[in-house]
């Protein structure tokens, strides 16, 4: 029997989950890439000025001993474990993560009123959850709810509490006891809570060493633009003029606009693919010249006059990541074509970054910037808006339909870790295989 001819759309860490699973049958996929080169968001970058950069936040916290071994391999078990440190900053405050368990410090008024609304809370009736908002009335109370959570999602998700589900949660968000509270509200010692306690990280290199294992399991074809997807004759044609056949399909590639390269793709579905919400995000890297930035490894903003949303400090998850005695801060500044446009070019936010964290206290006035560069991601995270469910079921049904197995944050449209990414691959190559199989 002739090896089927399995096609990856995208090089991200689901596409190179997908080819570690049709490796194990002995197959070497094709791979195509829009970029000039691979990885997608788990690529790294290191500047002329010696300042090495993520395309986002990334760390790895899985618990799967599978993928934890895997990743370990991959980096020949040279990675950095590390313990996490998170902090927040909310008018001019600076309380741990989460700040439902670290109140200590925070204004009297405003920790009467969160523990007192929680109280109420914990003996109110109980009301349906609709979304969102009234997942986090019912958890934390009014204060707390408006305070914290409704105005962070502002700011990251780019719309409200109340046109949000709450399909997304998970572990993320930390419902605590009565008792938690209280001993976070009294003591600037309480315990560390989080879904994330220790991480790895690679010792030099940018968390792209983590794809080092998967890259030879796949014939990887960069600079190949998608334009146009014909189901019927499984023909995929991009933009440098290739053309080429295959016997089944596994895509990462996000599906508004996968979709709207579908040769006949009824008019449903392509009104569906145009609701699924996301944030794009412009990322503002910046190299200073001293290490002793912050004592985290990640800071959430609540403060809506501050134009990040999130930051973090490459140097302290490898001290690789920049030069000797320097340190670099990565922030994050969210749109979304749906609910907040963007407005400018990528480097338009670089002034107002600095700017930004010189009032927050990051950046002292003699500090020297000693890198400062822009980057625009289309994708960044999935907005579960109220629209998501009904529409991501069109769409997904009629990838199921016509034989497209889609993968990672973008092909699954959900909010995924990079274990996650990496299995939905996995996942999707075993339903490659199997429609493969059937077609026999």
């Amino acid at each position: 029997m002739s090896t089927p001819n399995i096609v990856v759309l995208g090089t991200g860490m689901a596409g190179f989950g997908a080819a570690h699973r049709l490796h194990r049958e002995g197959i070497a996929p094709v791979m195509y890439d829009k970029n000039a080169y691979y990885g997608g968001h788990t690529m790294s970058f290191r500047y002329e000025s010696g300042f090495l950069f993520d395309v986002g936040p990334h760390i790895s916290f899985t618990k799967d001993s599978r993928i934890q071994d895997l990743f370990a391999e991959s980096v020949d078990q040279q990675y950095e474990t590390v313990q996490i440190s998170l902090n927040n900053y909310w008018k001019g405050y600076w309380p741990l993560h989460p700040v439902q368990l670290h109140l200590h410090g925070l204004p009297e008024e405003t920790i009467l009123k969160v523990i007192s609304d929680f109280v109420e809370e914990r003996y109110a009736p109980e009301r349906p959850v609709n979304n969102y908002a009234d997942w986090l009335y019912a958890s934390f109370g009014k204060t707390f709810a408006e305070a914290f959570p409704m105005q962070y999602t502002r700011k990251y998700h780019l719309t409200t509490a109340e046109n949000m589900s709450t399909d997304w949660l998970g572990p993320r968000i930390y419902r605590p006891s009565l008792e938690e509270v209280l001993r976070g509200a009294l003591s600037a010692s309480a315990p560390h809570t989080h879904y994330i306690t220790h991480f790895r990280y690679p010792s030099g290199g940018g968390f792209r060493l983590y794809l080092n294992k998967f890259v030879p399991m796949g014939n990887i074809k960069l600079n190949h633009e998608l334009t146009s997807v014909d189901p019927r004759t499984r023909e995929l044609k991009f933009s440098n003029g290739t053309v080429t056949q295959y016997d089944s399909l596994v895509s990462s590639v996000p599906l508004p606009d996968l979709i709207r390269m579908i040769d006949g793709a009824p008019q449903d579905v392509v009104d569906a693919a145009r609701r699924l919400a996301c944030s794009t995000c412009i990322l503002v890297n910046i190299g200073v010249n001293r290490e002793d930035l912050s004592n985290a490894h990640m800071t959430y903003f609540y403060d809506e006059d501050i134009c990040f949303t999130r930051l973090g400090f490459p140097h302290m998850l490898s001290a690789q990541n920049a030069p000797p005695g320097t340190g670099n801060i990565q922030a994050e500044v969210y749109f979304s074509d749906k609910y907040k446009p963007l407005t400018g070019a990528p480097e338009d936010w670089i002034e107002p970054v600095i700017r930004d964290l010189r009032r927050c206290g990051l950046l002292r006035e003699d500090d020297q910037i000693l890198c400062s560069k822009a980057m625009l991601l289309k994708y960044a995270n999935i907005i579960f808006d109220l629209e998501r469910a009904d529409a991501l079921k069109t769409v997904h049904g009629y990838l199921d339909d016509i034989g497209i197995a889609y993968c990672g944050r973008y092909g699954d449209w959900g909010y995924m870790w990079t274990d996650e990414s990496f299995k939905s691959g996995e996942l999707a190559a075993e339903r490659a295989l199997s429609a493969v199989v059937s077609s026999i």
